[in-house]
């Protein structure tokens, strides 16, 4: 007898993870498709998993001397054709205002596809001296590139992120700072997402437009494709002579800053869903869930079931933990069914029963297990029990990782590998032309370099003598 499947709405996960997503982005009620081809409407429970990330990054951000501040989103053309490298690279991706106000524009304004140039040119003016330095500030914006291909959370043609900014005084400082902040965007990844990523430094193919170096986090997904999550980038002194960024150090002599920039963006949402989500929807990490606790009363129309629900409730919420009584008039299995497609990290069922053993039911989504909890010190049974699913959602993600990952040695074990919904462990020769043939041939494109070589290793597609170790994969 085939087995009865919890959602059917839901495409198989193990089949098309492509599609399941399409479906339970959705379904779960994180999003709808906007009007406009390519946008989005976040709605209020996806929403509130990027305001807790908000929430932790803007702490971190704050502990390293970061400042929030807001910069203009319409930026005059002759701005970014100030750094030529940049404009190229997000030439494709811009979009254009040349009507305002009833009238053509004299200069076309660039709707920002990212904030260097602008941010760039305020620094120039509030910049004058080492004693100004470093500035590090951080905005929390929207951006618009006008992707060819869309898919919500993922790649948008507008999307929520942060950009942080700085101009430090020297090159030592600002690589520092661009891998210190590359690491707490690992350790947010770690600790609030339960997200393990392979991180370090991009290719030269790969890197950001205009940078030196670009460093970055990707999450594997459950296809063993990799999500690029969020990037830091070392920008050398480009922007700042295209900008005019300049201080007089202390030794009398005027001098350009060096700059650096990070962001993730909304997309971390897509990677929560796509890493941690099952045949029954998706799953949350409890710290990032908006509902970390549903209960549902059993037998509601009992004698004192509501009553006492509302008190279980009060006291969770009293003790910091986000709860949902979910009283409706759909049946038990129906509210199962449905909290468990969006991903609630603990279900408490209460029933007339269970008041009388003074005791309730919790049911992990994680591993689906059902246990008695006494309500007695409940409030620390419950965080104690979130805390457990947290740190088991990050152990099932690494465990999937770390055994989908494989060294290869030819272009042919690398297909095969990748075909497998593998993750590729290759040397390479670093050079641009060569990363390119393998894309255009494969699709496998480098993710994030994981050592540099110092000995006689050989490219896996040219023979050469290989720069480095990177991660290949296909990427969303």
């Amino acid at each position: 007898m085939e087995e009865k499947k919890f959602v059917t709405e839901l495409t198989d996960i193990n089949e098309d993870l492509s599609q399941w997503y399409t479906d339970v982005i959705t379904k779960a009620d994180l999003c709808d498709y906007g009007p406009v081809k390519g946008t989005m409407v976040i709605k209020p429970y996806g929403y509130e998993i990027w305001e807790h990330i908000k929430e932790y990054l803007d702490v971190e951000f704050k502990k390293v001397g970061s400042k929030n501040a807001y910069f203009p989103m319409l930026i005059p053309e002759s701005f970014l054709k100030k750094e030529a490298e940049h404009v190229e690279g997000f030439a494709p991706e811009v979009a254009v205002v040349t009507y305002a106000g009833g009238q053509e524009l004299a200069e076309k304004l660039i709707v920002r596809p990212t904030s260097e140039t602008i941010i760039g040119e305020m620094y120039s003016k509030w910049i004058n001296s080492y004693r100004d330095l470093p500035m590090i500030m951080n905005q929390w914006c929207n951006v618009v590139r006008w992707e060819k291909t869309t898919r919500p959370f993922l790649r948008t043609s507008e999307f929520l992120w942060q950009e942080g900014h700085t101009v430090q005084p020297s090159e030592e400082d600002a690589v520092k700072n661009t891998k210190q902040m590359l690491d707490i965007y690992v350790k947010m990844c770690k600790d609030l997402l339960a997200i393990p990523v392979l991180s370090g430094r991009k290719t030269e193919r790969e890197k950001f437009a205009g940078a030196v170096d670009t460093y970055g986090i990707e999450a594997v997904l459950r296809d063993g494709k990799c999500l690029q999550s969020g990037t830091s980038h070392y920008l050398g002194q480009n922007f700042a002579k295209s900008a005019e960024i300049k201080f007089l150090d202390r030794d009398g002599e005027l001098k350009y800053g060096y700059t650096t920039s990070w962001g993730v963006s909304t997309r971390l949402i897509g990677a929560v869903v796509m890493v941690h989500g099952d045949d029954r929807g998706i799953k949350l990490p409890p710290k990032v869930a908006p509902i970390q606790v549903v209960i549902v009363p059993i037998a509601s129309h009992k004698e004192g079931v509501l009553e006492n629900t509302e008190k279980l409730a009060e006291r969770l919420k009293n003790a910091g933990v986000r709860v949902f009584v979910d009283d409706s008039n759909q049946t038990a299995g129906w509210k199962f069914n449905q909290w468990e497609m969006k991903g609630v990290p603990v279900r408490l069922e209460l029933g007339p029963r269970d008041i009388e053993n003074n005791s309730v039911v919790a049911v992990r989504r994680d591993t689906h297990e059902k246990i008695v909890l006494p309500l007695d010190n409940i409030e620390n049974s419950i965080n104690d029990l979130m805390d457990k699913i947290q740190q088991n959602m990050f152990d099932i993600a690494k465990e999937f990782v770390d055994h989908n990952t494989f060294d290869v040695e030819t272009m042919e074990e690398m297909i095969d590998c990748v075909n497998n919904k593998k993750v590729a462990k290759a040397y390479h020769c670093g050079d641009e032309a060569c990363e390119t043939e393998i894309k255009n041939e494969t699709g496998i494109q480098s993710r994030v370099i994981i050592e540099e070589c110092d000995d006689e290793h050989k490219c896996i597609k040219c023979g050469k003598k290989a720069k480095h170790k990177a991660y290949f994969a296909r990427q969303y």
